[in-house]
This record gives C-alpha cells, structure tokens and sequence, in this order.
C-alpha cells in the first residue's frame, strides 16, 4: 500500500529555514509525479510545489516563489522542500503528495493521488 511519511517540520522564526523530506514506499517512485500541499487553519488546502517524474519541470505557487525549492532523489524514493526565508504566513501543516502519469499543474480540489500524513511547521514572528 502507498505510504508518503513526510519529516523536517517544526518551529523555526521569521526568515529562518527548514527542510522537509517525504519518503515514499509502495510505489514506483520514478513513475509518479511528486509535490507538496499545506493547509493553515481556517483555510483551504492549497497547492505549494510540484516536481516532474524526471526532475526536469517544477511548479511553485506564486507566494513561495523564489524562497522555496523542490527537489526529488528517486534512488531514495524521497523528494525534499527547502523552505527558506520562512515567514509567519507559511505556518501550515504541509502534506507530501504523488500523483502517477499526470502531465499538468495540480490543483488542490481536484487533487486525486496520494497524501501523505502531514507535518507541522510553525514560523514565529
């Protein structure tokens, strides 16, 4: 059975970094389209990067554009999210996702692959 089991959250101030990591188990990894998405409280969930099956096509949604970085090593099955110059506004709880032979941007609602469980990042001010 698929398994996407996210790591790296946590509590980081204003302007700081983290790095969060997915690994992936039950799946062709290389197959798969792999992404993040995060929901703050009181909000939708809502899409923040994608990475092609290969590596070589990204996607960012425009508010982490430029400070956030998506990166998969399919010998490991794991993709990875460099999340830097972090503000407030990025506290969510973000969820690792794959998706099999897509060949478009994901959006959130319409989202039908895997997630994962989800983990915690809080930005203090």
């Amino acid at each position: 059975q698929v398994q996407l089991v996210e790591s790296g959250g946590g509590l980081v101030q204003a302007g700081g970094s983290l790095r969060l990591s997915c690994a992936a188990s039950g799946l062709s990894f290389s197959r798969y389209d792999m992404g993040w998405f995060r929901q703050a409280p009181g909000k939708e969930r809502e899409f923040v990067a994608q990475i092609s099956r290969s590596a070589g096509i990204t996607y960012y949604a425009d508010s982490v554009k430029g400070r956030f970085t998506i990166s998969r090593d399919n010998a490991k099955n794991t993709v990875y999210l460099q999340m830097n110059s972090l503000k407030p506004e990025d506290t969510a709880v973000y969820y690792c996702a794959a998706d099999f032979a897509v060949g478009s941007r994901w959006i959130a609602r319409a989202f039908r692959g895997y997630w994962g469980q989800g983990t915690q990042v809080t930005v203090s001010s």
